[in-house]
């Protein structure tokens, strides 16, 4: 009895290194998605230099959403939504939501339209080069009357 307790096991856990090619897969979707995370971030920050912003902020994982979230003339506070996908299924869609209204009021504040803001949301590593390299100019939140930019900005613009 004791024989059979005392038996040692080994297992082979190799892998065989003529098959299917994951590693180089592996490899190059994480270049590609490395690549496309530096693009993003490079519009970013020279969206956040165009609304007068620290540019570095766009590195800073939470950080970056507070701050996009006051270029859009919300409160600061609404970039922490990202962690509200800790509550289980309703905190995902909840930060979701709040992620995308400010994604369009970031597209408002630089005078674009809600096509651009989907423009951001689905294609980021388009539309925030676009938007930081672009003319595009920031005008800031838009007002109580619907218009881009302050109300002592659009009345000196009259």
């Amino acid at each position: 009895m004791l024989d059979v307790l005392a038996q040692t096991y080994s297992y082979n856990y190799s892998t065989n290194s003529s098959g299917s090619g994951s590693g180089i897969f592996t490899g190059v979707f994480l270049l590609i998605w490395l690549a496309v995370a530096v693009v993003v971030i490079v519009g970013m920050w020279k969206v956040f230099v165009k609304a007068g912003k620290p540019g570095w902020a766009a590195i800073i994982p939470i950080y970056n959403t507070w701050v996009l979230a006051e270029i859009a003339g919300k409160p600061g506070w609404w970039g922490l939504a990202p962690l509200l996908g800790i509550i289980p299924f309703i905190g995902g869609i909840l930060a979701l939501i709040v992620e995308v209204l400010i994604i369009i009021e970031v597209a408002y504040a630089f005078g674009k339209s809600g096509a651009y803001a989907v423009l951001l949301l689905l294609l980021p590593f388009i539309g925030f080069p676009m938007l930081g390299f672009g003319d595009a100019k920031y005008v800031g939140p838009k007002n109580v009357t619907g218009i881009g930019g302050t109300a002592a900005g659009n009345n000196a613009s009259q």
